[in-house]
């Protein structure tokens, strides 16, 4: 009798474990989720290896079943409904109790990802959007979009499941959307408001990275030195916390490398006064890479200029602006240190005391560290300048003195971080991309490309590889919806080279040739002082007027000008748009940010007139024109419209070698 007592007890012991025990989903499976509409939607997850798992919809009831592979993984298709709900949907493996999600809506869904202005939020700490306290205060008005965000995490394998901020799928409210991407807010609420359907944002973004970590190993294997690069990525161990561990290990070997080095510098700053003999240095150009004088060095250089002060400056604070230096720097200013930074990405924004600050020549110094492979000063010419009490620039750009210290032996070339860095090939797929396979997307947005720019040619394959890397991932060829760089940094005041608008040109030239995508151009809407304009409205709403007018076959415009082609007549350079929306327009005036070259390939500022639906360009200082280019800047000066209000894009006619034609890696 106590034996059968005891094994009644084991088996309802037994049982009870089973009853509580669960079927993992992806977290992508939550309370509030939105499922594509009218899809044969994959439902996934782990449970017990050869189980059964059966998933069931309260709009259809049908049962749909599974095995477990031996991995542990099972999926299901469920055929959804058109765009509605709220429905339910209970998840079990046999024997287990069942799961059940609830508030499921049915409408679009839209994957959005990028560096940091698809990260940038409606308000934060960084950053805030245009009336970003009233948008708040609205989204109480949109309960049927919903919102989930995939945190931030590198891993150098594909993973399966991720990591979310707040409780995985969120309903819109001003407490919710406050810290979600508003580009990709923006664009879902205009689809939402034109389709009168509930829609899915899947927020995946990093600021700052390139757009060869949003790859997989496979996209990249042909690419020169990225493909390398992802091969060794692989070969990092694959758990998170042995990748930190190893980091740390050679991080903190090569740092007491670095730190003997730096006792070095801080021993004696005589290198950084003005009255210390130069003349037997090197000459270097700046912004540019050291490596252009000294190849295949890492360690530190030392750079100084003389620079002359005005009069109106002496005794106020003043500020030395870089775009970056590769990788870290220490500045000096007239022998005094006014900054030190780390990580080749960051802005350098260096105040010069008031009492440092005296009428007539003095030198600026900068230690530059490079830790491997390119390094120097980053940006170009517009972005290396004083900026004076009242906000007046002083270029730095040019020829500067350079050596590299009698002191000082090449460096050893700085460690991978293996844990957390996020610019390494496929490192940004692997974590935040591959683990939302094969979720059922109505499409996708993109807003990246100024980590890319000094590769701005090596761009025009790369956007073209993500896109098909990613159609490959999920099995269809869905929208790919583009968001051009805007303008940014000073204002174009002669007619220059651009790496910015060769990576423009590059996202112009994606989405001519690759069939199902657009691009939504900003030109008109950045800030010449902040690479994360406010206007995020805007841009979430061009995103959405491609998507409407291609996707779901609204009539609506959906495009400024586009450039088709040219013809040349005399001295004129006749240029023809698509996209012509009503007609061309010049905004607010003559038309502007026309330049014109002949064979010497000078370009000089050009007159330009509209004529029916062609520009015609010219320049009486060219009288045998070769090549016509638009708003072929940084922060460029234009003004062409089309009748819908929107502007055309940057373009050129010509195909001559540009900026960054030669470079393929930033490593």
């Amino acid at each position: 009798m106590k034996r059968l007592t005891f094994l009644l007890i084991m088996t309802f012991a037994a049982s009870a474990m089973n009853l509580s025990a669960e079927v993992h989903m992806s977290p992508l499976f939550t309370d509030n989720m939105v499922m594509q509409q009218k899809s044969d939607a994959p439902v996934w997850g782990t449970a017990t290896p050869g189980a059964s798992v059966t998933v069931v919809p309260s709009w259809n009831k049908v049962k749909y079943s599974a095995t477990v592979a031996e991995d542990g993984k099972w999926m299901v298709k469920v055929r959804t409904p058109k765009a509605g709900g709220p429905y339910s949907m209970t998840v079990a493996e046999e024997g287990c109790e069942p799961v059940k999600i609830d508030n499921i809506l049915m409408g679009e869904v839209w994957l959005c990802s990028g560096q940091s202005n698809m990260q940038m939020p409606l308000k934060g700490g960084w950053a805030n959007v245009l009336n970003c306290d009233q948008e708040i205060e609205d989204a109480a008005k949109y309960k049927n979009i919903r919102l989930i965000s995939v945190q931030r995490m590198t891993s150098s394998k594909p993973e399966t499941d991720f990591p979310t901020y707040g409780d995985g799928w969120q309903v819109c409210s001003p407490e919710t959307v406050r810290d979600f991407s508003a580009t990709a807010y923006f664009f879902g609420r205009e689809i939402h408001l034109k389709r009168n359907v509930p829609v899915g944002l899947i927020h995946s973004s990093w600021g700052g990275t390139t757009i060869e970590a949003w790859m997989s190993k496979d996209a990249l294997a042909g690419v020169k030195s990225l493909g390398s690069q992802a091969e060794d990525v692989s070969k990092w161990p694959a758990d998170r916390e042995m990748r930190r561990i190893k980091t740390q290990e050679a991080m903190s070997a090569w740092n007491k490398i670095f730190a003997a080095y730096d006792e070095l510098y801080a021993a004696s700053t005589d290198f950084a006064r003005t009255g210390f003999d130069d003349s037997g240095w090197d000459d270097m150009k700046l912004p540019g890479n050291i490596e252009s004088v000294y190849p295949n060095y890492n360690g530190h250089v030392l750079v100084r200029a003389r620079v002359r002060i005005p009069a109106s400056w002496e005794g106020k604070e003043i500020v030395l602006h870089m775009d970056g230096v590769d990788d870290n720097d220490v500045t000096y200013f007239d022998g005094v240190q006014v900054g030190r930074t780390e990580g080749w990405k960051k802005v350098r924004e260096y105040k010069v005391p008031a009492k440092t600050v005296k009428e007539g020549e003095t030198v600026i110094t900068i230690r530059i560290i490079d830790t491997g492979s390119a390094g120097g000063v980053v940006g170009d010419d517009a972005s290396f300048y004083l900026k004076g009490p009242d906000g007046e620039r002083l270029s730095l750009a040019g020829m500067w003195k350079s050596r590299i210290d009698e002191r000082d032996v090449p460096m050893p070339k700085k460690p991978v971080n293996m844990y957390d860095e996020p610019y390494w090939s496929t490192v940004l797929y692997n974590a935040m991309i591959a683990p939302l396979v094969p979720y059922a997307i109505k499409g996708a947005i993109w807003y990246q490309g100024c980590s890319n720019d000094d590769r701005a040619y090596q761009y025009r394959d790369l956007q073209k590889l993500l896109i098909a890397d990613w159609r490959q991932q999920w099995g269809y060829d869905f929208p790919f919806y583009i968001t051009q760089l805007a303008n940014f940094t000073r204002l174009q005041t002669s007619p220059c080279e651009s790496s910015w608008a060769e990576l423009r040109e590059a996202q112009l030239m994606a989405t001519k040739t690759v069939p199902n995508t657009g691009m939504a151009v900003t030109i008109d809407i950045g800030d010449a002082g902040d690479i994360h304009p406010k206007n995020k409205q805007d841009v979430g709403k061009r995103l959405a007027l491609q998507a409407l007018n291609k996707t779901y076959g609204m009539p609506v415009e959906c495009s400024g000008p586009v450039y088709e082609g040219y013809e040349v007549d005399g001295d004129v350079i006749r240029i023809r748009f698509s996209s012509l929306g009503g007609g061309l327009v010049a905004k607010g005036g003559e038309l502007e940010g026309f330049t014109i070259a002949g064979a010497d390939r000078k370009f000089y500022w050009a007159d330009a007139r509209i004529v029916g639906n062609c520009i015609e360009v010219s320049c009486k200082d060219v009288p045998r024109p070769l090549a016509v280019r638009y708003a072929w800047a940084h922060n460029p000066v234009c003004n062409l419209y089309n009748k819908a209000s929107l502007p055309a894009s940057p373009f050129r006619t010509d195909d001559w070698p540009g900026i960054t034609v030669s470079k393929t890696s930033r490593y």
